[in-house]
């Protein structure tokens, strides 16, 4: 019988005193996909410096505090391929702080001087912005509700900004805001949305977060399948251990930093990180080439049935489709070597057909609305700007269109997971099965697609066609057509 995660239950010991490490970063949105990367980074530096412990905050759900606490918050992180799987366990997590039940103490702990980064993946979605713009959305209802009670906050946006106060008030450095969400320049982003909403709260304030404040730009790149029971019997059947919530992931890891830290970071660089001067030329690479690539495949690959992404990049069709967005219309518009770029396309179509990566097609469909500007239509936008072909790019957007109508192809319910998900379904269902009614529909949506996309008659005419096909002839017939 397997015994709970404790200290002195591990399979392998941690290679540094777990006693002797003291806090240095808050991290927001401590999900899955923090645990697999930034998490692991800082466990491989603790051992020659213990003073960048993590302190994470659940901003939603207690989920994560709630698995991982009764485990002194350690984890088994299990890196799988078709060689098999392999286990470690990470202990730089010192605590999680549920903000629901624990909001005051999570401001103080913001607060704290030994804090000097404060981490984010929050999602897309979680940044209260205005994805086709970047800019804070003054509506919001968190932001309306951290404005009416500015010392309470429940966003990401407003908690930064209560911390960063308190900071001043007392005198003490701010600390560093480093992003990992996938967000285009999501330094910059974030500055801009965390400076708009401590303008509307004090301009003063808001003078000092621009002035003091650094957010450098990061991109980080590891595919992380959420966690099923059946992973944790890998686990259990592998270390002998009980773990809550451990986590399954590739071998593959890359982060790349903007090496702006006023008050000091840790040692990324010996534990494999690239620190550079200027992310966003990574970022973009990543953004449209994995994450628009990902996109696009779940949404053809979960109408056509395909429940895994390595399932959907098996289908002859969506592969062919796949290369041929890579190389064809993403790649063009990318500020890097050729060559790079197309090692980089054949990493990626390795990573994806990993089959024991059970990644699911559901899982990267969801908030798609906030994921579609940054995936897919800036590239479109630059595509339309020069002229050039989109009819790849644009099948991932009619896709996207055709799944949000929450009803699949065999007639079963689709669980759409999205902000908008209620006016999304209603405009699907006022279209019903008419392409163009439900095209118009979604592409009146400004806070998505802009105003300049919708009146663009190329774009309207190629997603318009995808569509009545994608209802036509079903998702795998139609990516094997367009591809």
């Amino acid at each position: 019988m397997s015994t709970r995660l404790t200290m002195k239950s591990l399979v392998t010991p941690l290679a540094y005193d777990r006693k002797a490490v003291t806090p240095g970063i808050v991290h927001l949105g401590i999900g899955a996909f923090h645990r697999a990367h930034m998490a692991v980074y800082v466990d491989d530096i603790l051992a020659t410096d213990p003073s960048w412990g993590i302190i994470g905050a659940s901003l939603r759900r207690p989920d994560t505090k709630d698995a991982l606490a009764p485990q002194d918050f350690l984890y088994t992180l299990a890196i799988r391929d078709a060689a098999g799987t392999r286990a470690r366990v990470i202990g730089s997590i010192l605590d999680v702080l549920d903000a629901n039940t624990q909001r005051k103490e999570l401001i103080v702990t913001l607060a704290d001087p030994r804090i000097r980064i404060v981490s984010l993946t929050v999602t897309e979605k979680g940044y209260c912005h205005d994805p086709a713009t970047g800019n804070l959305d003054q509506r919001h209802p968190d932001i309306i509700a951290d404005l009416a009670n500015p010392h309470a906050p429940i966003s990401a946006p407003g908690l930064l900004v209560r911390a960063l106060e308190l900071r001043r008030q007392a005198g003490n450095a701010p600390f560093t805001v480093l992003s990992c969400d996938n967000l285009p320049s999501n330094g910059k982003t974030v500055a801009r949305i965390v400076t708009q909403f401590a303008r509307l709260r004090d301009p003063a304030l808001a003078d000092w977060i621009a002035e003091h404040v650094a957010f450098p730009c990061s991109m980080v790149d590891r595919i992380v399948p959420a966690t099923t029971d059946a992973d944790r019997d890998i686990v259990r059947d592998l270390t002998g251990v009980e773990d809550a919530w451990p986590i399954m992931t590739e071998p593959f890891t890359q982060w790349v930093i903007e090496d702006h830290f006023p008050q000091g970071r840790p040692a990324f660089e010996t534990v494999g990180a690239q620190l550079v001067e200027e992310v966003e030329a990574f970022e973009l690479m990543k953004l449209r080439m994995l994450n628009g690539s990902h996109s696009t495949m779940s949404y053809i690959g979960y109408l056509g049935g395909c429940q895994f992404v390595s399932e959907a990049v098996a289908d002859p069709g969506i592969r062919q489709l796949i290369h041929g967005l890579m190389t064809n219309e993403v790649m063009p518009t990318l500020p890097m070597d050729r060559k790079d770029l197309e090692a980089y396309r054949d990493a990626l179509l390795a990573r994806f057909a990993n089959p024991a990566l059970k990644h699911r097609t559901w899982q990267i469909a969801m908030d798609g609305s906030q994921k579609l500007p940054q995936r897919l239509l800036g590239t479109i936008r630059d595509r339309l700007a020069a002229g050039q072909s989109i009819q790849r790019l644009a099948l991932g957007v009619a896709a996207w269109m055709r799944y949000v109508t929450g009803i699949d192809e065999k007639g079963e319910p689709i669980d759409v997971k999205d902000p908008h998900a209620a006016r999304l379904r209603a405009i699907a269902d006022a279209a019903g099965r008419d392409a163009e009614k439900l095209a118009d529909g979604l592409l009146g949506l400004p806070e998505i697609f802009g105003t300049d996309l919708p009146g663009n008659a190329a774009f309207r005419a190629a997603v318009t066609g995808h569509l009545a096909a994608l209802f036509r002839d079903g998702a795998l017939a139609t990516a094997k057509a367009v591809a």
